[in-house]
C-alpha cells in the first residue's frame, strides 16, 4: 500500500489536535512535517515548541522536512521528540556523505530532498544506497497550494530503476501539488509516499480519510 503523508501545514491550527485525531484510522500514514526558516525559503513555518508535544496526540510516523539553510544545525535539536525521519535539501549541504552520516546517529531514517529545478544526476549514485529516502519536489519549495510540475514524474522514474538496482528498500517520496489526478500516475512511475497537504485538510466536510482513500 503507497504511504500517505498529510502535510500537517495545511491543517486547521486554531483546531490543531481536532484535525490530527481525524487520521486516527488511516494506516500506512506518516505524518509530514514541513520546518521552514524564512531564509532558504522565504516562509516560516513552526519549530521545536509546536511540534515537540506531536508524538502525544498520534501514533503515527513524524517525517520532517528541513527547507532549512543550515539542516546540521537542527539534527540534535529535534533528535529528542520523536521524529522518524529527516530531510534535508541537497542544495543545502556541502559535504552531502558526512551530513547522511550524522543524521543517520540520531534518526531511524535519513532523506534528501531534490527542488525542481536540480538535475536528477546531481546526486551521485553511491550516495542512493546510504539514505533511506528520496524527497521529490513537485513544487518549488515554501509554500502550499501550488500546482503540480508534470516533469516529476520522470524523475519518479529515475530513481525507481536505482531504487531496483541499487537500494529495494527506498522511499521514493513526492511533495507538491499531489491530488487524485495525478496520484494513479505518480504510484506507476514508482512514487511510494505521496505528501498531500491542501487535497487532504481542504476537504470541506473534514472526510481526511475519504481523501487518502482517493489518493491510492
Amino acid at each position: 500500500m503507497t504511504t500517505i503523508s498529510p502535510s500537517i501545514l495545511s491543517c486547521d491550527f486554531l483546531n490543531f489536535e481536532t484535525d490530527i485525531k481525524r487520521l486516527d484510522t488511516a494506516s500506512d500514514l506518516w505524518l509530514h512535517l514541513d520546518i521552514m526558516d524564512g531564509h532558504y525559503v522565504p516562509n516560516l513555518t513552526f519549530g521545536k515548541t509546536i511540534l515537540k508535544n506531536l508524538h502525544k496526540v498520534t501514533s503515527h510516523t513524524l517525517d520532517a522536512h528541513f527547507m532549512v539553510s543550515n539542516p546540521e544545525d537542527y539534527v540534535k535539536e529535534y533528535s529528542d521528540i520523536g521524529i522518524h525521519n529527516f530531510s534535508f535539501h541537497w542544495e543545502a549541504v556541502t559535504h552531502h556523505d558526512r551530513m547522511i552520516s550524522f543524521v543517520k546517529d540520531h534518526y531511524k531514517s535519513v532523506g534528501i530532498a531534490l527542488n525542481p529545478g536540480t538535475p536528477v544526476e546531481s546526486i551521485p549514485t553511491y550516495l542512493i544506497e546510504k539514505i533511506d529516502l528520496i524527497l521529490i519536489m513537485s513544487v518549488n519549495p515554501g509554500f502550499g497550494g501550488q500546482s503540480f510540475i508534470e516533469s516529476s514524474i520522470e524523475k519518479v522514474k529515475y530513481f525507481k530503476k536505482l531504487k531496483d538496482s541499487l537500494n529495494p528498500n527506498l522511499v521514493i517520496q513526492v511533495d507538491g501539488g499531489v491530488k487524485e489526478k495525478n496520484a494513479k500516475e505518480l504510484i506507476e512511475a514508482g512514487a511510494t509516499n505521496l505528501v498531500a497537504g491542501s487535497y487532504i485538510f481542504n476537504e470541506p466536510n473534514k472526510n481526511y480519510i475519504q481523501q487518502i482513500k482517493s489518493l491510492r
